[in-house]
C-alpha cells in the first residue's frame, strides 16, 4: 500500500510534534524546578548545601543546609543495590538465553516482567516486615543502608535482567557457530564471545536502572532509617534525598521548601548526568561491525 507525500508530511509532523513535546517537558521540569530553587540559591546559600555538616533547616538557632550526607546516602544505596543486582540480572540473562531449556524460557521471561511491575510500596513493605526484622536481629536497628540497599536491588533486578537477555539474543547466532565450530564450549563461548559483544547493551541495561534507582522513593523511605548523617557501615541508617523531599514537602516554610527544590534540581542534574553518559556513550566495537 503506498502513502501519498502528503500522509507522510502530516506523520512527520504530528511524530515531530510529540518528540518536541517529550523534550519539552524535560526542560519544564528543569525550569520548574529552577525557579522554586531559586529563593535559596539567590540569598547565596548554595555553598551552604556542600559545607554544612547536617541537615536542619527548620532550626531556629543553629539553621544547617548541608545536603551531601543525603547526596552521599543517594549514591551508597544505589550503588550497593547495583553490586547487588546486576551480577544476579547478568546470571540470570545467561542461565536464560544458554541453560534454560526453551519450554521454560516464555514463563521466566513474563516473571521477570511481572517481578517489574510490582509497586514499590509493596518492596517496602516487605522489606519493612522481613527484611528490616532480619537485619535488626543481626544488628540493631534494621532500617538502615543495607536494608535499602537489598530492596532497592530487587527493585531493578528486573530491569538489568530483561536488557541483557534482550542484548545476548542480538549476538549474532553466527559468532556463536564459530566458536562451537572451533571447538570451544559452552562456558568458554560465553565469556569470550556472547558477554563481549553483548557488552554495550548490558551496560545500556544497568544504566537505566542506576537511573532509576537514584530517583526511589517510597520503597527506600520504609526501609532506610531516615537519619541524614554519614554512615560508618552498612547497618547504619540513612536519608536520600528523594526521602527527605518525601518527608519534608508536606510541612515546609517557604525557605524550606525552597531548599527541598534545590535538593531536587540537584538530583535531576545527577539523574541527567547519566543519562547523558548513556546517550553518548562510544558503542562497542563488536557490535558496530555487525
Amino acid at each position: 500500500m503506498c502513502r501519498s507525500p502528503r500522509t507522510d508530511r502530516v506523520v512527520q509532523v504530528v511524530l515531530g510534534g510529540l518528540a518536541l513535546l517529550a523534550g519539552g517537558l524535560v526542560l519544564l521540569i528543569f525550569v520548574f524546578l529552577f525557579l522554586g530553587a531559586w529563593p535559596a540559591l539567590e540569598p547565596g546559600r548554595l555553598p551552604n548545601l556542600f559545607t554544612d555538616e547536617t541537615w536542619r533547616p527548620g532550626s531556629q538557632r543553629d539553621p544547617q543546609f548541608g545536603l551531601l550526607p543525603m547526596l552521599a546516602a543517594s549514591v551508597l544505596v544505589t550503588a550497593l543495590a547495583t553490586a547487588i543486582a546486576a551480577p544476579m540480572g547478568i546470571a540470570g540473562a545467561v542461565f536464560h538465553r544458554f541453560y534454560l531449556p526453551d519450554r521454560w524460557e516464555k514463563a521466566n521471561h513474563r516473571l521477570l516482567e511481572l517481578l517489574a511491575g510490582v509497586p514499590s510500596v509493596v518492596f517496602g513493605f516487605w522489606g519493612l516486615t522481613v527484611l528490616v526484622p532480619a537485619i535488626n536481629h543481626l544488628h540493631p536497628p534494621g532500617q538502615s543502608l543495607l536494608a535499602a540497599g537489598i530492596v532497592l536491588g530487587l527493585m531493578i533486578l528486573p530491569t538489568i535482567a530483561i536488557t541483557s537477555q534482550a542484548a545476548l539474543r542480538a549476538v549474532p547466532e553466527n559468532q556463536l557457530l564459530a566458536a562451537a565450530g572451533l571447538g570451544l564450549g559452552r562456558a568458554r563461548t560465553i565469556l569470550s564471545i556472547a558477554l563481549p559483544a553483548a557488552k554495550s547493551g548490558i551496560g545500556a541495561g544497568i544504566l537505566l536502572a542506576i537511573a532509576r534507582a537514584i530517583g526511589e522513593t517510597m520503597a527506600v523511605v520504609m526501609v532506610c532509617g531516615n537519619i541524614a548523617e554519614y554512615p560508618s557501615s552498612v547497618f547504619d541508617p540513612v536519608r536520600p534525598v528523594t526521602s527527605t523531599i518525601a518527608l519534608e514537602m508536606g510541612y515546609a516554610t517557604a525557605s524550606h521548601k525552597a531548599l527541598l527544590y534545590t535538593a531536587g534540581l540537584v538530583l535531576m542534574l545527577v539523574t541527567a548526568a547519566l543519562v547523558g553518559w548513556l546517550s553518548f556513550r562510544k558503542p562497542n566495537p563488536v557490535e558496530s561491525a555487525t
